[in-house]
């Protein structure tokens, strides 16, 4: 099996690209291990509908959440709880028009503490103020509700030891045929703190790698890399066309509206490993896409 070359329908097949998704307030992506420091940073994407401006934002803290301080902001005036509190409500209020959050600028709001050491989900409710109106951000789905909702608290996943803090969004692989003997996996990564993706690995394949697709003198060419740098904050796409999941050695036709397993490796700046593992949707197109060729080697 040449793992280099691409032939000319792999190279239709990963020419498509998956859409994002973006969110209004919340904090950054991914979650962070229970027990730990936190710094929890709700980004302010825009003013309330009709409204210039964001005057004053209050985060509701939840039970487990032991704060130690709340960061102020150039402007504002701040009120949060004692140090070591859990629970409570931190507020920013600007100080003059001036000062306020204008339009559709990103403003950041920092309150920093340790985590419960019981894994789980928190959802925090924020209290958006505009000069014109407000939201409560507050909304929590129920349990195996998929749906999306219109004013969603902020959400943070606390994370068990070894699990690794990166959000993985939109993972799908590419439905093949009987006799096919690869594929292509795609996502979205993004974590927090930065990470490295270092391998992956899945039981319906007998050899996984992360790859990448670029030119070399003309020639659009595929090779395995040895790691994916995640810089702090930022998405990385597995997109066909760019970097991707290589599954080969398949060991079964995978049919599209199944779902296969992926565990994801990932190793921190310290050299720490930890691991996600997802389910990953078997599609004939990419989510909003348009169809395409299967996927071969």
């Amino acid at each position: 099996m040449n793992r280099i070359h691409l032939s000319l329908q792999l190279l239709a097949s990963l020419c498509l690209a998956a859409p994002g998704a973006v969110a209004h307030v919340g904090l950054p992506a991914g979650g962070a291990p229970a027990g730990s420091s936190y710094d929890a940073t709700f980004t302010v994407g825009h003013a309330c509908q009709g409204a210039q401006a964001t005057t004053a934002l209050a985060v509701q803290l939840p039970a487990g959440f032991r704060i130690t301080e709340a960061v102020p902001r150039p402007g504002w005036t701040l009120t949060a709880p004692p140090a070591g509190s859990q629970g409570g409500e931190v507020r920013w209020t600007a100080a003059s028009a001036a000062s306020a959050l204008r339009g559709h600028d990103k403003g950041a709001f920092t309150v920093r503490g340790v985590l419960p050491a019981t894994p789980g989900v928190l959802y925090i409710p924020v209290h958006q103020v505009c000069d014109v109106g407000e939201v409560r951000w507050d909304q929590v789905p129920a349990a195996g509700d998929t749906a999306k909702l219109a004013r969603p608290a902020a959400r943070l996943e606390v994370l068990a030891a070894g699990t690794a803090a990166v959000d993985v969004k939109n993972p799908w692989v590419r439905a093949t045929v009987a006799g096919q003997g690869g594929t292509g996996a795609f996502m979205t990564l993004q974590a927090p703190a930065g990470a490295r993706l270092v391998g992956v690995s899945s039981p319906v394949a007998g050899v996984a790698e992360v790859h990448e697709m670029k030119m070399d003198g003309g020639t659009m060419r595929m090779r395995p890399i040895a790691g994916l740098d995640l810089p702090p904050g930022q998405s990385v796409q597995l997109a066909p066309g760019g970097y991707h999941v290589m599954l080969m050695d398949l060991k079964e036709p995978l049919a599209a509206g199944r779902s296969i397993p992926l565990t994801l490796r990932f190793e921190d700046a310290a050299g720490a490993r930890t691991e996600r593992t997802l389910q990953a949707e078997v599609r004939q197109v990419a989510p909003g896409g348009a169809h395409a060729p299967a996927h071969q080697h």
